[in-house]
């Protein structure tokens, strides 16, 4: 999932480097550099809890030693990679996958800006999916072991995390209803739908987007075909719903795309 605005001005690459007991997907040959303030970074509102003061929010900021560029395709971790860190997309878009047994891709999340990354790793230490950049991206890095003693110490920053764990739980749940009880057309109305509001709460247009992951990726996280994919975007366009060209999508009527 993406968006057509641009992204806040990057300083220059450097190399950190990192201990040995680091996770895999950040070693120490990976273009790393000091993260952003959180104070002055505009997806605050998203990633970080409301109610810290100026000095828990200083003290957050120094937990994030660095942020890390992924190129496009690249991972951010992989599947059985030891769980060090969570991850806040800063720039840029990621796609979660899961290998089945044989080799193919499924596709169980598309993460925006503001969003975070690497939860699924708290439960066994290991990361359960592949983390993949859409497109060339931006993550602020959190060490979790220093999050966890903030967390015990500052209430506002615990519950923040608990947030942040439920909303795993909720979307995992939703995903689950919409491949077990709607039809092709609804799944992708929803997808649509999810997408618009998301971009939304981050500043954007929730008409007009350009989406960064293909068709078949989406077909991937809807579970169905590609072919079909392609049908009901067509289907929509007809019934003068949406407005496609290629990756841009312009939402002609959004009242309708939530009846279908």
């Amino acid at each position: 999932m993406s968006d057509v605005a641009e992204y806040p001005e990057i300083m220059p690459l450097q190399r950190v480097s990192l201990p040995a007991s680091a996770n895999s997907a950040l070693a120490s040959s990976v273009p790393c550099r000091p993260a952003a303030r959180c104070s002055s970074c505009s997806l605050r509102s998203i990633c970080m809890p409301q109610g810290l003061t100026p000095g828990e929010l200083g003290r957050l900021e120094s937990l994030i030693c660095v942020s890390r560029t992924i190129k496009q395709g690249e991972a951010l971790y992989r599947a059985n990679d030891s769980f060090q860190s969570i991850y806040a997309v800063r720039a840029g878009s990621f796609k979660t996958v899961v290998m089945h047994r044989d080799g193919r891709e499924q596709v169980t999340g598309f993460h925006l800006g503001g969003d975070s990354l690497g939860l699924d790793g708290v439960c066994s230490g290991r990361h359960s999916c592949d983390a993949l950049a859409l497109e060339d991206s931006n993550v602020c890095i959190v060490p979790f072991h220093l999050l966890e003693v903030m967390c015990r110490e500052v209430k506002v920053m615990q519950q923040h995390v608990h947030r942040l764990m439920g909303g795993e739980i909720v979307r995992e749940a939703t995903l689950m209803m919409l491949l077990g009880t709607m039809s092709a057309e609804q799944r992708v109305a929803a997808f649509l739908l999810n997408l618009s509001g998301r971009l939304k709460t981050r500043g954007y247009s929730p008409a007009t987007f350009n989406l960064r992951m293909t068709r078949e990726e989406i077909g991937s996280y809807l579970g169905m075909k590609l072919e079909t994919v392609s049908r009901m975007f067509s289907k929509f366009q007809k019934d003068g719903l949406v407005d496609t060209h290629g990756k841009q999508i312009r939402i002609l009527d959004l009242e309708g795309l939530a009846r279908v």
